[in-house]
């Protein structure tokens, strides 16, 4: 009975629309001050102050001070994945009209979620891993095959040092857009500092939109993990 109180105490506290808002303007990873989520919520600085102190004594945020400024962020990164997955089960929109080719720059085709890659390119990369079977389902986790702790070695990713975090692995995040699980946990982090690191995407300024560059379209259709489908901006 008790783990049941403190399930809808946690979902309470979700599903107030402000707090909503400003738990969704976290998922970019970043921290922000009461007055910028604030913001994001349409609401007046105080009110968003008590309703962030509200996130934080249900363990779902915690504050950062830095000189005479207060930072809100994620309590850990299984809320950042809770968000995530909780929009997917907003229902598609369905239209008579064709469905939209996914766009590079579109936020359904890569954004960030929290730390890690997401949206149509974050599933196929995921996939495609998979299918070279460097990844492995297991248990509804992956496991990194041999082969796959050679091949992250080379893009300096080290597997052995990752798995010696305290945080999840390498789990299947439900992207919100895709439907699909793409690669989160420390494994998924790492991947996208890479991918940054390398120049094969670029985040945008203030958003959650990442763009694929024509040089990580050229590296990652090379290496068997995207196809050419979309183009680059």
């Amino acid at each position: 009975m008790e783990s049941v109180e403190r399930f809808t105490a946690i979902t309470a506290l979700i599903g107030e629309a402000a707090r909503a808002t400003m738990l969704w303007s976290l998922l970019d990873g970043r921290a922000y001050t009461a007055g910028e989520l604030a913001l994001s919520a349409g609401i007046s600085p105080q009110s968003a102050s008590n309703h962030l102190n509200k996130l934080v004594e249900g363990g779902l945020l915690r504050v950062e001070k830095q000189g005479k400024h207060r930072y809100y962020c994620f309590a850990r990164h299984e809320v950042a994945y809770a968000i995530e997955g909780l929009a997917s089960l907003v229902p598609e929109k369905r239209t008579m009209m064709p469905a939209a080719r996914l766009q590079n720059g579109d936020v359904r085709y890569a954004r960030t979620c929290y730390d890690h890659l997401a949206g149509n390119l974050a599933v196929n990369i995921t996939q495609g891993l998979v299918r070279k079977r460097l990844l492995q389902v297991k248990d509804d986790t992956y496991l990194v095959s041999q082969k796959g702790i050679a091949w992250f070695a080379e893009l300096s990713i080290d597997v052995h040092a990752l798995q010696q975090q305290k945080r999840a692995f390498a789990q299947p995040c439900l992207d919100w857009s895709e439907r699909r699980h793409h690669l989160a946990g420390a494994l998924g982090a790492a991947l996208l500092d890479q991918l940054v690191a390398r120049h094969w995407v670029r985040r945008k300024i203030n958003e959650r939109t990442v763009i694929l560059t024509a040089k990580g379209q050229q590296v990652l259709e090379r290496l068997g993990l995207i196809d050419s489908a979309v183009g680059n901006q």
